[in-house]
């Protein structure tokens, strides 16, 4: 038998003077009341209570047992309270992983605003550049952009990821603009070393709806941040996610090329584990996410000008 239970039906029998009133309470019958009983007894290996026909008296072994028990089932209750005011307020500590840049230029304001309007919230952000196992590293929130790693987690769409093909003036000026896909062969291209997109290869889908794939040898290779500076500086030609460089973009930095060949899209997603007993904290956080990105981010409207 459960031992908690088991304490907590002899802590009954001792309120209520009887075993017919701690079953009734219980709402079980009384011979289950008397196994609970038994059950302790063996495991303690002392009688606990003294059973004539008019009451139940403690013996001496059962008089500390009844006081420790009152202090464990009351303890346990407290926490039980607690755990249930961490699941439905505003409070606590929430662990969140989110990709490179991503999670430099736009979870983290989420992060700060989130915490500003709950004060007794804490947020540990991890910035990784690789697929992280939620479950397995015990974070609360996953933020992943491109393909969902297990299905047995659950997944909000955050926003869409648009990708641009993009270079400095200075670069087009000093090298020519290309007009087809199969120009980049003559240009330098910069890459990404990170996990999110393909390596060495850039995919369009042409005007006729045909897909485009170009193999490129990178003259510079490295993560989204250093590929940023690099371009902005004259570097060479970039295929990013325009959350990357939407700024860029719209002050005139950065040039977008090859605009009539459009580029497959990928989704940030927030993920957890699956479940009804999500936080409140968790999901007010989600939904903060959800409402600064949507399916028109802030970092495209450059598209607009």
């Amino acid at each position: 038998m459960d031992r908690l239970t088991s304490m907590d039906v002899f802590a009954s029998i001792v309120a209520n003077g009887s075993f017919a009133g701690a079953a009734r309470q219980a709402q079980v019958s009384p011979t289950v009341v008397s196994k609970h009983v038994q059950a302790l007894e063996n495991w303690l290996g002392v009688k606990l209570l003294n059973r004539s026909t008019r009451r139940v008296a403690l013996t001496e072994a059962g008089e500390a047992f009844y006081e420790r028990c009152k202090r464990i089932l009351s303890d346990v209750e407290d926490a039980a309270g607690m755990a249930g005011e961490l699941q439905t307020t505003l409070r606590g500590r929430l662990r969140v992983s989110a990709p490179g840049l991503f999670g430099v230029e736009l979870v983290t304001p989420a992060a700060v605003v989130f915490m500003a309007e709950h004060p007794d919230v804490s947020i540990r952000l991890d910035i990784n550049d690789r697929y992280v196992d939620v479950l397995g590293e015990g974070y609360d929130l996953a933020v992943i952009v491109g393909q969902l790693p297990d299905s047995s987690l659950t997944a909000r769409r955050l926003a869409p990821i648009r990708f641009a093909t993009c270079a400095a003036p200075s670069y087009l000026a000093r090298r020519g603009i290309p007009e087809h896909p199969s120009e980049l062969a003559h240009h330098d291209c910069l890459q990404y070393t990170g996990f999110l997109w393909s390596q060495n290869e850039w995919r369009f889908v042409a005007p006729s709806g045909d897909p485009v794939s170009i193999q490129i040898s990178p003259r510079f290779a490295s993560a989204t941040l250093a590929l940023r500076t690099a371009v902005i500086q004259g570097a060479g030609i970039f295929q990013c996610p325009t959350y990357a460089v939407g700024d860029d973009l719209a002050a005139g930095r950065l040039v977008p090329i090859l605009t009539e060949y459009s580029i497959p899209e990928l989704s940030a997603y927030a993920v957890h584990a699956q479940g009804r007993h999500r936080s409140a904290k968790l999901g007010s956080f989600i939904d903060l996410l959800a409402s600064r990105f949507g399916p028109n981010p802030p970092w495209d409207r450059w598209q607009a000008k």
